[in-house]
């Protein structure tokens, strides 16, 4: 009873989910570029997970961001361990890949800049690297799907201004996360995880 009671619970909020992201469809653009073939090879869902992952996001702190009226684009990179490490040199002086570099295209949060005319309110670039995001998956006992899920709700809740610089930002963005997750099917990526390994995103 009680298992089909959780079953019924889950496919109720998906459905919420869905119903959420489809609001969103039209006023969102998400560009997704390939650099690595590794992702291909190894997820052949990367687009769809991507995407819902994304919009889950967006839609999640909708009152952060994005006007009614207005629509927006962020584009999603999935690029390997040598891509990230030359970004992660060049712009945080770190010679190392990490898993995930978000670039927000306004330095004061998407509210901060109205869009021009019609034109979409652009959000800004999450880069994600092949190899480190595997070898993490691996390590934390989690599916590489659900890893990439996390990582892409991680880098758009950081175009959108959130951050875990502070132990206060920290535990409200991972909070996020979680909430965000459980919409689109993704256990906690913070259970039974170690806090040095998770703590290696951009």
């Amino acid at each position: 009873m009680i298992h089909l009671e959780r079953k019924g619970r889950d496919v109720e909020r998906r459905g919420r989910a869905e119903m959420t992201a489809k609001a969103t469809d039209s006023r969102i653009a998400i560009d997704i570029a390939e650099p690595c073939a590794a992702w291909r090879a190894a997820l052949p869902r990367r687009r769809v997970i991507c995407r819902a992952a994304a919009r889950a996001a967006l839609a999640a702190a909708c009152d952060r961001w994005l006007a009614d009226s207005a629509a927006a684009e962020l584009s999603i990179v999935l690029g390997d361990d040598t891509l990230l490490r030359r970004l992660n040199r060049q712009w945080r002086g770190k010679d190392r890949p990490t898993n995930v570099l978000s670039f927000p295209a306004h330095d004061e949060g998407p509210r901060a800049a109205a869009p021009q005319s019609d034109a979409p309110l652009p959000l800004g670039d999450v880069v994600l690297a092949f190899g480190t995001i595997a070898d993490e998956a691996v390590a934390q006992g989690k599916t590489l799907a659900d890893h990439l899920a996390h990582l892409v709700v991680h880098g758009v809740l950081h175009l959108l201004g959130l951050d875990h610089e502070a132990a206060a930002a920290a535990a409200r963005m991972e909070a996020l996360e979680v909430a965000v997750l459980a919409e689109i099917g993704v256990a906690d990526p913070y259970v039974a995880t170690a806090r040095p390994k998770q703590a290696r995103h951009g």
